[in-house]
C-alpha cells in the first residue's frame, strides 16, 4: 500500500525510499583500483541521463565513445536512457524506487539529489567509495556543494558544473550607447526596451522550457530574501515572489522586449535566436551556449556577464537578500543501491571523473569540469569564461530537501498554467495570486512529507 501510494503522490517519495532500505541488498560490493581492474565481461550498465537538445548528434557520438572506451577497459558495455524533462527525471526515479529495479547510474540536475536521497535508494558515499573513483579531493569543493545534506551523507558525485550568466551581444550594447551589461533586473529591463527595434529584442527567453523559467524566479525571491523554503514552511507565495513573476511575465506582455513567439520556445530557440543576432541578451545561459555560439554570426560579437543580483524594485541588496548569481548548478551522478552492478558503476565513474575524460566533455559540450586539474587547466588563459567561474563561486544552493523536486515543478507549473493568458497579451495580479496560492498548497504539502 505504501509503495502504490507514492507511485500516485510524488511527494511520498521520500516514504517509500525509507522502506526501500531494507530491500536493496542486491548489490554487488564494488571494487577498488582503477576500471582495469574490474572484469565486466559480458556485462552491460545502465545510465540514465537528461537528453541533449542543443547538441543531440554528439551526445549520440558521446554515448558510443564512453561505452566502447568502458568495454575496452573493463569488458563492459554502457547502455544510455534518456529523459526529456523535470517531469520524467522525477517519474523515473519514482518508478525506479518503487520496483527496485532500473538504471544503475543517474545523472541528476544538481537540484534534483535533494530529491533522489531522500528516496534512500542510492548510496550513500564512504571515504573508501570515493577512493574507487580517485578520491574526493580531486574534485573542486563548490561541486560538492549539494552533494548531500552533509559531508558525512553525500550521495551526487560531481559530473558538470553549469553556473549561470548571461550573454550579451557586444555590437548591439554598444550600438545602443550602453557602455555595460546591466547588473540590477530594473536596468536589465530598461536596457532591454532600448535595445528592442527593428525585429530585434532585448532578450531572447524560452517560456515553454521545462527547467528555465523557475531559475528566474528562485533567482529574484532569494535576493529579495525569500528562500521558497524556509524550514518546514513553504513561501511560493511570498510577495517577492510575486514579484518575480510579474517581472517574468512583463518583459513579454507589458515591456515587449522579447519575441512574441518565445512563449512557445524551448531553451535551444532561444539560444538560436541570440546566435542569429536577434537579440541583446541570452539570460540565464551557460557555457554550454558557447559551442554554438562560437560557430553562428555572432562569433566575436558576444560576452559573458552576471546575471543581476538586485530584486526587482531595489537599487541594493535588502536585508536578508543573498547576491546569488546562479543556482549551484550543474550534474550529480548517483549509483543505486539495487544495481548488481556497483563495482563497474564506481569504475565508469572513475571513467566520467577523469582529468582528460572531463576535458573532453567540455569541448564537446562546453559544460565546465568538476575535476580541479581539468578546470584548472581549462581556465588559462581563456578570458571568455572568467564570468561563468565566477558565477559559479557566487552561486548559492537551492534548499536540500527531499521537496525540492515538487518545489521546481510547482514554480514552473505556473507558468505552464499562465501560458494561455500570456498568449492572449496579459495576465493579471489576481490570477498569479491564485495560481500561487495552489502551488503553496502543493508545495507545502510535499515538504510536511519530507524527511
Amino acid at each position: 500500500m505504501k509503495a502504490r501510494h507514492a507511485l500516485v503522490a510524488v511527494a511520498g517519495i521520500a516514504i517509500l525510499g525509507l522502506a526501500l532500505q531494507g530491500c536493496s541488498g542486491g548489490s554487488t560490493p564494488a571494487a577498488s583500483g582503477s576500471s582495469a581492474a574490474v572484469d565486466g565481461k559480458g556485462k552491460s550498465i545502465d545510465v540514465m541521463v537528461g537528453a541533449n537538445t542543443l547538441y543531440p548528434t554528439q551526445q549520440k557520438q558521446w554515448f558510443q565513445d564512453v561505452s566502447d572506451r568502458f568495454e575496452k577497459n573493463t569488458g563492459a558495455t554502457v547502455k544510455f536512457e534518456t529523459y526529456a524533462s523535470a517531469n520524467d527525471e522525477l517519474t523515473k526515479i519514482q518508478t525506479s524506487v518503487i520496483s527496485g529495479q532500473g538504471p544503475d547510474i543517474y545523472n541528476l540536475g544538481t537540484t534534483f539529489t535533494p530529491t533522489a536521497n531522500a528516496t534512500g535508494a542510492f548510496v550513500t558515499l564512504t571515504d573508501a567509495d570515493w577512493n574507487k573513483i580517485g578520491g574526493r579531493d580531486k574534485f573542486l569543493p563548490a561541486t560538492l556543494g549539494i552533494s548531500g545534506p552533509d559531508k558525512k551523507h553525500e550521495v551526487g558525485i560531481p559530473f558538470a558544473s553549469r553556473p549561470f550568466v548571461m550573454a550579451y551581444n557586444t555590437d548591439l550594447l554598444k550600438a545602443a550607447g550602453i557602455d555595460k551589461p546591466a547588473t540590477t533586473w530594473d536596468e536589465l529591463t530598461a536596457q532591454s526596451k532600448k535595445l528592442t527595434s527593428g525585429g530585434s529584442y532585448g532578450m531572447a527567453l524560452a517560456y515553454a522550457d521545462s527547467y528555465d523559467p523557475w531559475k528566474f524566479i528562485w533567482a529574484m525571491s532569494v535576493q529579495a530574501g525569500n528562500p521558497i523554503l524556509d524550514g518546514k514552511k513553504a513561501r511560493v507565495d511570498d510577495p517577492t515572489t510575486l514579484t518575480a513573476y510579474e517581472t517574468y511575465f512583463d518583459w513579454l506582455t507589458k515591456d515587449k522586449v522579447v519575441d512574441p513567439q518565445a512563449i512557445g520556445w524551448k531553451n535551444a530557440q532561444a539560444v538560436a535566436a541570440f546566435a542569429a543576432g536577434k537579440a541583446a541578451y541570452l539570460p540565464m545561459t551557460t557555457s554550454t551556449s558557447k559551442i554554438s555560439l562560437d560557430s553562428s554570426v555572432v562569433a566575436g560579437k558576444y560576452a559573458y556577464a552576471l546575471m543581476p543580483t538586485i530584486p526587482p524594485g531595489k537599487k541594493s541588496l535588502p536585508k536578508g537578500g543573498k547576491a546569488a548569481s546562479s543556482i549551484l548548478s550543474g550534474d550529480n551522478m548517483v549509483i543505486a543501491k539495487y544495481s548488481k552492478n556497483q563495482d563497474l558503476a564506481f569504475a565508469l565513474m572513475k571513467q566520467f571523473t577523469s582529468a582528460s575524460a572531463q576535458l573532453e566533455y567540455n569541448k564537446l559540450f562546453g559544460d565546465l569540469p568538476t575535476n580541479a586539474a581539468a578546470a584548472k587547466k581549462l581556465e588559462n588563459g581563456n578570458d571568455q569564461l572568467i564570468p561563468i567561474i565566477d558565477s559559479s563561486s557566487k552561486s548559492v544552493g537551492t534548499p536540500f530537501s527531499g521537496a525540492w523536486g515538487d518545489t521546481q515543478l510547482a514554480l514552473v507549473n505556473v507558468v505552464v498554467q499562465s501560458i494561455p493568458s500570456l498568449s492572449n497579451g496579459s495576465i493579471s495580479t489576481s490570477e498569479i495570486k491564485s495560481k500561487l496560492a495552489s502551488a503553496q498548497s502543493t508545495v507545502q504539502a510535499s515538504l510536511d512529507k519530507a524527511k
